[in-house]
């Protein structure tokens, strides 16, 4: 079950900019803090609170809004008939999703959307983020600049994505993931979002499958961990 809480606006500001959430948001890139204010006026957005292992949206329900999670962290997944689950993506404070269905105008959500912490999400109408003013401001411009980038983002992280979980063997995948997280902190050294349970589902292996070739692969040198925590050798 999830509650929906629509708090006034001063609230609503008062709690995004003390945590800094929306200044580290994508959506918001190039728009200072003065103009993110007059831009939440010109946008509508509200506010939505969701419960640990609440939905915020299921498979097969519309999505209507762009949502910016300012606390908490909620996973992208997809079910099969079986009930089998894979991860698509974690979504944390700063971050949004939703873009890409609700702009599409796709009748039915292929995919739900989970709240694992609960979680304060920042709901956007698409259509006032894709129609400008009656002013044409400035800041409107960049947020529909902003949105285009981030859907374009959101393409290459799939591609990514499918390269991870297309090779062979377990081993290649999560070799395939680690790299790419070494990459993306320039480091050897790096936590990744996900626990066991969550990186084999995201990965689309077994866990336990999965486990067994991690001590394999730590055993070979390859990698030290100690639960999220990675080296690679």
């Amino acid at each position: 079950m999830w509650l929906f809480l629509q708090q006034n606006e001063a609230m609503m500001k008062k709690d995004a900019y003390t945590q800094g959430i929306l200044g580290t948001c994508p959506l918001f890139t190039g728009i200072d803090e003065a103009d993110r204010e007059k831009l939440l006026d010109c946008i509508g957005a509200t506010q939505k609170k969701v419960e640990k292992n609440g939905f915020v949206c299921m498979a097969g329900e519309p999505v209507r809004f762009v949502e910016v999670v300012l606390s908490g962290a909620v996973h992208i997944v997809q079910d099969d008939f079986w009930g089998n689950r894979v991860i698509l993506a974690r979504i944390e404070p700063g971050d949004l999703f939703g873009e890409a269905f609700s702009c599409a105008e796709i009748a039915e959500s292929s995919v739900s959307v989970m709240a694992v912490e609960e979680s304060l999400l920042l709901l956007i109408d698409y259509r006032k983020i894709l129609t400008t003013c009656s002013s044409v401001c400035g800041f409107h411009e960049g947020l529909i600049k902003n949105m285009v980038r981030i859907l374009a983002e959101r393409n290459i992280m799939l591609v990514q994505k499918i390269e991870h979980i297309t090779r062979h063997t377990t081993r290649e995948k999560l070799l395939s993931y680690l790299s790419s997280q070494a990459r993306r902190v320039k480091s050897n050294v790096f936590d990744i979002p996900f626990n066991r349970q969550e990186l084999a589902e995201y990965l689309s292996v077994d866990r336990s499958a999965m486990s067994n070739e991690l001590s394999k692969m730590r055993d070979d040198g390859i990698v030290r961990f100690q639960r999220n925590h990675f080296e690679l050798l």
